[in-house]
């Protein structure tokens, strides 16, 4: 079956070009203006922008953590993906220590397959470091996932210095790319028992035990250790402005040094941990929601691309799940929604605001990001030879965000009342249309995607 879209503006990491696009199957085989072919479908997106699919490269789907399960499994948080705009998602495939790499991967192909509703891909997260499990990386890369997770804060999760330099090494050689959590572990436990001394047991404790001082001081220790190995890295959902120093000087001595950061970074500051009775639970995330000044320190970096993606870090549980911390706020799950938000937020708050370009949109949600993990122009390109992952943008579209409304399993929306702009009025996967109108109208059609070694150096970004 063939496609034609007529009329719209195709937006790429440089700019807006008014050209049709020609589907055929699964892929996109011309983008040219006035292409006419008689055996296609006409579909009029005048006015329109068109997007190549978002990816989202960090969610988390039904996922133990907590001694509870993420709402949202693969089913639910991929159709809120595809409403959204969101094409491709790339989970965290978890390994639990003991277990080989190998039974990480074939957990999470028993959760995701079949269950999809976007393309998907996985990174790594490993909990433990030796020499089996270095040997096991050039499996996992062999088997498209050229991505890893290191946490340096969580006991279930942590790997000591030693054990990153290790696994960085390994990475370098093999050309895959660590993603890493930075919080310094020990500072936060000593804050934490701290303030548990005091008997100060309630979520709005959260952020006194994680200040910027923890995120800093682990992206400064991480990039020592990254320049000892000399291997790139990505610093995923960064949060403050002190971290982003660290990284700018860094970078000003030579080091390869990627960014992740988050809309709840973005848009949200700390006043919601001052929220009354438990609904600050609500915003109980790891990195926490920051000063206003770390905001704008983060959207001058977009403004400047000097961040390279946007994720969203969607780890999603109910209010009920939330309340097993109700008398001690280190047992409330950490995590909230937003795959399914992503996109019209940025697009309000970043392009129509003037913050940032249609363009870096393009590039934050898309472009760049399947150039780093190794899927471009596969993916993240309206290009001849692209997957047909297409955006159809109005960029007039309006609603008001309700929790009531959204596809996510979850029971609360952290953006509820906001206002956006812009709207994924059609989305394709793959030259079909799965999502129409904030309506998904064809599920389970993901398919895994293989990724290429790109080291994060694959493409320039």
């Amino acid at each position: 079956m063939k496609r034609l879209f007529q009329g719209g503006w195709v937006v790429d990491g440089n700019g807006r070009t008014r050209k049709d696009i020609l589907v055929e199957g699964e892929k996109i085989i011309k983008v040219e203006l006035g292409i006419r072919d008689e055996e296609a479908e006409v579909i009029n997106v005048r006015g329109k922008l068109l997007f190549p699919g978002f990816i989202d490269p960090h969610t988390h789907f039904d996922l133990e953590v907590s001694q509870t399960i993420t709402v949202d499994d693969f089913a639910s948080g991929t159709r809120a993906a595809i409403v959204g705009g969101t094409t491709t998602i790339l989970d965290f495939a978890t390994q639990n220590r003991g277990e080989t790499l190998k039974a990480a991967l074939d957990n999470w192909n028993r959760k995701a397959s079949g269950n999809c509703s976007c393309d998907y891909g996985y990174h790594m997260a490993i909990s433990e470091w030796n020499e089996s499990i270095s040997e096991e990386i050039a499996d996992m890369v062999e088997w498209g996932i050229t991505s890893f997770k290191l946490y340096m804060i969580y006991d279930a999760m942590y790997l000591d210095d030693g054990a990153i330099y290790q696994a960085l090494s390994r990475l370098k050689e093999v050309g895959g790319l660590a993603g890493v959590h930075c919080e310094n572990r020990d500072l936060i436990a000593a804050l934490v028992e701290e303030e548990k001394g005091k008997g100060n047991l309630y979520p709005q404790i959260h952020p006194r035990t994680r200040p910027v001082q923890a995120e800093a001081e682990a992206i400064n220790r991480l990039l020592e250790i990254a320049s000892l190995a000399d291997a790139p890295v990505m610093v995923v959902h960064l949060s403050t402005a002190r971290g982003y120093q660290v990284i700018q000087e860094a970078r000003k001595r030579g080091q390869c040094v990627y960014v992740e950061t988050c809309p709840q970074y973005l848009l949200l500051d700390d006043e919601k941990y001052n929220l009354q009775g438990f609904e600050s639970a609500k915003y109980v995330i790891s990195p926490p929601l920051r000063s206003r000044k770390d905001r704008d320190a983060l959207w001058t970096a977009l403004k400047k691309q000097e961040i390279q993606t946007v994720a969203t870090d969607h780890c999603s549980f109910t209010m009920e799940q939330k309340r097993m911390g109700k008398k001690d706020f280190t047992k409330i799950p950490c995590g909230m929604p937003g795959v399914e938000t992503r996109p019209s937020l940025l697009y309000t708050y970043g392009v129509k605001s003037g913050k940032i370009t249609e363009a870096q949109m393009c590039r934050y949600l898309s472009e760049d990001v399947a150039k780093l993990y190794g899927m471009y122009p596969q993916k993240g390109a309206i290009q001849p030879g692209s997957d047909g992952d297409i955006v159809v943008w109005n960029p007039e579209g309006k609603q008001v965000l309700n929790w009531r409304n959204q596809y996510s399993s979850c029971d609360y929306n952290p953006y509820e009342g906001m206002e956006v702009w812009g709207r994924a009025e059609q989305v394709y996967l793959r030259g079909e249309l799965v999502a129409r109108d904030g309506e998904v109208i064809c599920v389970g059609k993901g398919k895994y995607i293989h990724r290429s070694r790109s080291g994060g150096k694959e493409q320039s970004v």
